[in-house]
């Protein structure tokens, strides 16, 4: 991509040079703000705002209506067109044109840009999602910077930008020909990204079903093809190898109960700690401190909490889960290291007939999984207790087969885990590109025609 064929200095320090026929004005002089109130009650259309999707309806959400006012009078209407900015989480890109006509909380700012200026709008919502003006609204916000809500999941949002604050900016203005030409042009090149980006998790998720396939086919009939088979009295289950075993759990496992602590008694040196959060979000399927980073208890816990301590080839399962499909979510010790189970856990040691590995890839199977999520209760939040854990199902070949299917899946999964790994890699870096694009045009660094 060229360059324009002359550049100034802006006089705003983040934005560095532009070209030379840009302008500098203030946001308060480039887009109006849309102070029309909702009374008489206009539109029962609630608007919300998503980092990805933009400007959705609020009714697309899982989060239903009932926190909501019956009177939306006092809200202010959005129209299609506008830009709308979400006043605590525009600091990670939360702005967007609306493609509708609703009503908006007071959380939110609404602007427009005049009559005769569609493509304003468009220009300045990519300005506002590019890395450089975030950064510049995340200095200008107010309030609390990170709060950790477990499972990988941050609230780094809750950042304030105010409306004089945001008013003040003095920003970038192209004329409005050449806001329209780089607004269709990163139309097109976006569209074009997010295309291949959605190809590619496609590609992932048909990898991911391939490997279930293989772990399911392994763990339900084992690697003889010839194998005489019988009912397993499951209906999760069907048919098995005649020579299998189907055993409870609670005849399998022995059963126990994570520390009772909270993420404040996490500490950086002490005795490993596995936790819920980092079983839905890090590790799954297999936690070794030797790879993977772990938080620490004070050694203090060792006294009155040594059966919270799980061995080599020990289980933990995450006790709750904020959806359906995360119910079963597990992590396997493969180490010898001395190591917790932490807060909102449950612990199963296996027999002695049991390879965990095996077992690993049975609980990591949909037809273990599928026994659990008939069982677990919840709207918001499913918990899994031991009393649900004990009723379930467990097929168990024997240990010399349970080492044969182990090695097969090691074999076979690693390569579709790299090739999903691969696939992440490639994700990651058109994203990067992406911001990168969108950074440089409306920025004027790069000229597109």
């Amino acid at each position: 991509m060229k360059k324009y064929d002359q550049y100034k200095n802006s006089g705003v320090e983040w934005l560095g040079e532009i070209p030379e026929h840009w302008e500098i004005k203030s946001f308060k002089n480039i887009l109006i703000e849309r102070n029309e109130k909702n009374q008489p009650i206009k539109s029962k259309e609630i608007l919300s705002l998503s980092i990805d999707k933009g400007v959705t309806l609020y009714a697309e959400k899982t989060t239903n209506l009932d926190r909501f006012k019956d009177d939306f009078t006092q809200y202010k209407l959005a129209y299609k067109g506008d830009l709308v900015f979400n006043s605590m989480n525009m600091i990670v890109g939360a702005v967007g044109v609306s493609n509708y006509f609703g009503c908006v909380s007071p959380v939110y700012y609404t602007y427009h840009g005049g009559l005769n200026n569609s493509h304003t709008s468009k220009f300045y919502e990519y300005l506002f999602r590019c890395k450089t003006v975030q950064g510049v609204l995340y200095s200008l916000g107010k309030g609390l910077i990170a709060i950790d809500r477990g499972e990988g999941k941050y609230n780094t949002l809750r950042l304030k930008v105010s409306r004089d604050d945001l008013r003040s900016m003095k920003l970038p203005f192209p004329n409005l020909s050449e806001q329209a030409t780089i607004a269709n042009f990163l139309d097109d090149k976006t569209a074009k990204i997010d295309q291949a980006v959605t190809l590619k998790q496609n590609q992932i998720e048909l990898l991911k079903e391939r490997r279930q396939i293989l772990i399911h086919k392994a763990v339900t009939r084992g690697l003889n093809p010839n194998a005489k088979l019988k009912e397993s009295g499951v209906k999760w289950i069907g048919e098995i190898p005649e020579h299998w075993e189907i055993k409870r759990f609670r005849n399998t496992f022995k059963l126990g109960k994570g520390l009772t602590i909270t993420k404040e008694n996490l500490t950086d040196e002490g005795i490993l700690c596995v936790n819920y959060g980092e079983i839905h979000s890090k590790f799954g399927f297999e936690v070794n401190p030797e790879i993977h980073k772990l938080k620490c208890v004070h050694p203090d816990y060792l006294i009155n909490n040594s059966s919270s301590l799980i061995n080599e080839g020990d289980f933990v399962f995450a006790d709750t889960s904020e959806d359906l499909q995360g119910s079963g979510n597990f992590t396997y010790l493969n180490s010898k290291e001395q190591v917790f189970a932490g807060y909102h856990t449950v612990i199963a040691r296996p027999s002695d007939n049991i390879i965990s590995r095996f077992i690993a890839y049975e609980f990591d199977s949909l037809v273990f999984r599928s026994q659990i999520q008939a069982k677990v209760k919840g709207v918001k939040v499913y918990s899994i207790t031991q009393s649900i854990l004990k009723g379930l199902s467990v097929l168990v070949p024997p240990k010399s087969e349970q080492l044969e299917i182990v090695n097969h899946l090691d074999n076979s999964t690693k390569k579709i885990d790299i090739a999903i790994s691969l696939k992440k890699q490639e994700i990651e870096k058109l994203k990067e590109y992406k911001m990168s694009l969108i950074d440089e045009v409306v920025t004027g660094k790069v000229k597109v025609s």
